[in-house]
């Protein structure tokens, strides 16, 4: 499928609170996909929530395993009404967002979540992550809760920044 078009800072959609999906939802597995279309259609990108393309529902994808900073990580993530249920450390990174292309902020998250969630097939699971794929699992699901990493930064002054390299617009067929 062609990439969903990204709702951008400041449409409304994007402050919102998902809601949870069930078996019984419609079209997941077409939102799945439409997500992980898009995701790969912007280089570097590790992880989008379906917020973002506009769909209240609690549905994220998240792979870092292209990402210099990976370390160690479970691949491609496609998690339905996923909740960090443990949270320990705390780091600070720099953070980007495809709904706020311009800006990236320095960011404090903690090192270490546990995240449950639903796959595709409404099986449990229960993911350990920690680093980078920590962060970006972190910041996903607070698109789910209506939250932007804007809303976190500490300092406006010194703790935001505009961005150094654009993501580039994938490519929309001709109409």
């Amino acid at each position: 499928m062609p990439p969903v078009t990204i709702l951008l800072v400041p449409d409304p959609r994007l402050k919102q609170v998902a809601v949870p999906v069930t078996s019984d939802t419609a079209g997941i597995h077409s939102l799945a996909q439409n997500l992980l279309d898009t995701m790969k259609a912007y280089p570097g990108c590790v992880g989008i929530a379906a917020p973002q393309i506009g769909e209240l529902k609690r549905v994220i994808v998240v792979d870092v395993s292209g990402h210099k900073n990976a370390g160690d990580h479970h691949g491609l993530l496609i998690l339905l009404n996923p909740k960090i249920v443990e949270r320990k450390g705390e780091q600070i990174g720099r953070e980007g967002c495809l709904s706020i292309p311009d800006y990236a902020a320095r960011i404090r998250r903690a090192a270490f979540v546990q995240v449950e969630a639903y796959d595709l097939n409404f099986s449990v699971l229960r993911i350990d992550a920690s680093g980078f794929e920590a962060v970006v699992l972190q910041h996903e699901i607070d698109h789910l809760n209506g939250i932007l990493f804007l809303d976190r930064v500490a300092s406006v002054k010194s703790d935001l920044f505009p961005r150094k390299k654009y993501l580039p617009q994938p490519e929309r067929p001709k109409e």
